[in-house]
């Protein structure tokens, strides 16, 4: 376990002055400045003042764990960062306190009926004070602030220990798991992955073949709304070329884009009665794949592949693995209150994981999307991704969205927001209005990026019935997608030339951490997945 020293780790300090009567008193111990008011007999504030439980909080300082000098375990270093939080907010508290205190003392001076019992000199010395004491207090609430912010740095860099740790422990267990295997067959590897620095994770070089386990879960491809009876939609899906279509009785089909016959691309024919027509000789396919017509000539049992394909939620689903499919889809419908605005295809020229990674991080909006949605965001002073220990989802902090990574390749995410390009509050629970995002990246080759994006609102409902609304979303989703696609793209290169893409990982990657946890433990076959609910 990592060990944290206890003097570096702690910002807690430093008794305060008591007094009779209502004053001022500063003491420097360590080099620390503090300032802190008090009324009669010591007390904060008259318990009858309506501020009274505002500022009835204990002081944490007597139930600090007595370990200085000491090294501590993650755990314990926790604590102490538990306690010295508690200890911020209390001392928080008192610097609110001061300042509402002597804005007080000074309307008690500037009361008209006091100025019938002081001189104009007494009541300018007064004010004086109260000037410099006001300061004072100013002076002290910016080095609460700075407390504050080196607490939260502390408790992000013990988090990302935490997330090593968490990393190294995982690496370790699946290292024996396969040591205990009778199969040897992947020893160098897990010997290889053990010698990479324990803060990276090892995504480099061109991407490999797609492992076969990733092919066995349902896939969703194309929106409902974009299959007609007479159309039909070409897609890749893991390096091989589909086409669906729907069937007689309505119901979509998944087959092979390639005739039988003489291979021709059977997305550049025609939908007959249910029925895929190819261009070149008029074979006819149903959703099967079986051949059910062969003009000119005589028919033969004739049968291209096809993939089990349902339609769900508004949605076409395909299960391009080889395992059994299992017997229920996940839902991606947005929760309840919001109505769907925009369904939009776009084929992206990244590798789906990396465009997953993009998707699954935050942090970057400031820096990346100063053009689009994030035009005039600060850049704020730490930046969290909060989670449950085994979970796939959880909320950024300080931004108002919660956000999900869906295996085998979606991205959910909830935003509140209070006008175009803006948010509101620290949760999305504080807002009154939100966006909701779809992102499916399904994998079309090692090179390319099939991408479904639904967008959803809880508010404005005329927007639906605006004549060519659908133009606008999409002109936004573009020019958003094209801020990320630049860096991306040159990713992609480099990793393809050798460069690791998480050659260091900090405390705000931890969602696209996690994915990539996930997806290496699909690729080795691990039976109990990583984050799963199940676990």
């Amino acid at each position: 376990m990592a060990a944290i020293a206890t003097a570096t780790a702690l910002s807690l300090p430093i008794p305060l002055s008591r007094s009779s009567k209502f004053n001022s008193k500063r003491s420097v111990r360590g080099g620390f400045r503090v300032f802190a008011v008090f009324g009669e007999e010591g007390a904060l504030v008259d318990k009858k003042s309506p501020w009274y439980p505002l500022f009835d909080v204990e002081d944490p300082r007597s139930k600090i764990p007595q370990c200085k000098g000491k090294f501590l375990d993650v755990n314990q270093a926790l604590e102490v960062a538990r306690y010295d939080i508690q200890y911020c907010d209390w001392r928080a508290r008192q610097d609110v306190l001061t300042i509402m205190l002597l804005h007080e003392k000074v309307v008690e001076v500037l009361n008209p009926l006091a100025r019938d019992f002081k001189s104009i000199g007494t009541m300018k010395k007064e004010l004086a004070e109260l000037q410099e004491e006001l300061a004072q207090a100013h002076r002290q609430v910016h080095i609460s602030e700075a407390r504050v912010a080196t607490a939260l740095d502390k408790l992000a860099y013990m988090e990302t220990l935490v997330n090593d740790k968490l990393l190294q422990d995982t690496t370790r267990s699946e290292a024996s798991r396969v040591d205990s295997s009778p199969s040897t067959s992947q020893p160098s590897l897990e010997t290889v992955k053990s010698k990479l620095p324990r803060s990276s994770l090892n995504v480099s070089g061109p991407v490999q073949p797609y492992n076969p386990r990733l092919k066995n879960f349902w896939y969703p491809v194309v929106f409902s709304a974009d299959l007609k009876d007479d159309t039909m939609v070409p897609i890749d899906c893991f390096e091989e070329p589909w086409v669906i279509f729907r069937g007689q009785d309505g119901k979509p089909g998944c087959v092979q884009n390639t005739c039988a016959h003489r291979a021709c691309p059977l997305h550049l024919g025609s939908v007959n009665e249910g029925r895929i027509q190819c261009p070149y000789h008029g074979w006819e396919y149903s959703t099967n794949g079986k051949c059910e017509k062969m003009p000119s000539t005589r028919l033969a049992n004739v049968k291209i592949r096809a993939l089990p394909c349902f339609e769900h939620e508004g949605m076409i689903w395909i299960w391009p693995g080889n395992d059994p499919p299992t017997a229920t889809l996940p839902s991606l419908q947005p929760p309840s209150g919001f109505q769907i605005h925009a369904e939009i295809v776009m084929e992206l020229p990244v590798e789906h994981g990396l465009l997953l990674d993009n998707l699954l991080d935050l942090a970057h909006a400031p820096f990346t999307h100063t053009s689009t949605f994030a035009k005039g965001w600060s850049v704020p002073s730490l930046v969290k991704f909060l989670t449950p220990a085994s979970g796939l989802q959880g909320y950024w902090d300080p931004y108002p969205i919660d956000m999900e990574f869906r295996p085998p390749c979606m991205v959910l995410s909830t935003i509140g927001i209070s006008e175009p390009g803006k948010l509101e509050g620290r949760s999305t629970d504080q807002c009154t209005t939100h966006l909701h995002q779809l992102h499916v990246c399904l994998p079309a080759s090692r090179q390319k990026t099939r991408l479904l994006y639904r967008m959803s609102l809880d508010f404005a409902p005329v927007l639906k019935h605006i004549p060519f609304m659908q133009y606008l979303w999409r002109h936004f989703a573009e020019k958003v997608l094209n801020e990320d696609l630049r860096l991306v793209v040159g990713q992609q290169d480099r990793m393809i030339n050798g460069a690791n893409v998480w050659n260091l990982p900090v405390s705000y990657d931890k969602l696209g951490v996690r994915y990539r946890m996930w997806r290496d433990a699909v690729d080795r076959g691990v039976k109990q997945l990583p984050f799963s609910k199940s676990v």
